[in-house]
């Protein structure tokens, strides 16, 4: 299990991936330059707590398949964020990628918007996916087989 971007608040139990070279960060590697220094299929869990909205927009799609390919598949990858143009968001001035409540529909092959990029697959898992709009957008997406072919339904 591995807390990307964890700063000095990594969770217990986790390895803790960062840029900084910080007492509790296990692997100093900048999360923008890929690939990381992890074999594929080596994660159960990724957590990426506050740090979408750090990574450049022209590497989000990037960062995505990275953490795709990392994680073993049915491995689950939690994310919080600030929603996009709320206060939370725009306060901080290193927030470059603001995600609202259909941006991780770009990542899973059930909705519309994953055909525009084609990125690696995930399943946004239900009932897992929170937001408020002044406040944060938390969910978990669970890494699905590539050539995954998704159910006519969207949920």
């Amino acid at each position: 299990m591995v807390d990307l971007g964890c700063g000095e608040t990594k969770q217990h139990g986790w390895i803790g991936m960062d840029k900084r070279a910080l007492p509790e960060v296990d692997v100093v590697h900048d999360l923008e330059i890929f690939p990381w220094p992890l074999e594929d299929d080596s994660c159960t869990m990724l957590k990426a707590s506050h740090l979408v909205e750090h990574i450049k927009p022209w590497l989000q799609i990037d960062f995505m398949n990275e953490c795709w390919r990392v994680l073993e598949e049915g491995g689950i990858l939690i994310i919080s964020t600030p929603y996009g143009h709320s206060y939370r968001f725009v306060q901080d001035p290193t927030h470059c990628s603001p995600w609202n409540e259909s941006t991780p529909e770009y990542f899973d092959p059930r909705f519309p918007f994953y055909y525009v990029y084609k990125p690696k697959p995930w399943e946004i898992l239900k009932g897992q996916f929170y937001w408020n709009l002044n406040g944060d957008i938390e969910l978990a997406m669970k890494k699905v087989k590539n050539g995954f072919n998704p159910p006519n339904e969207q949920s």
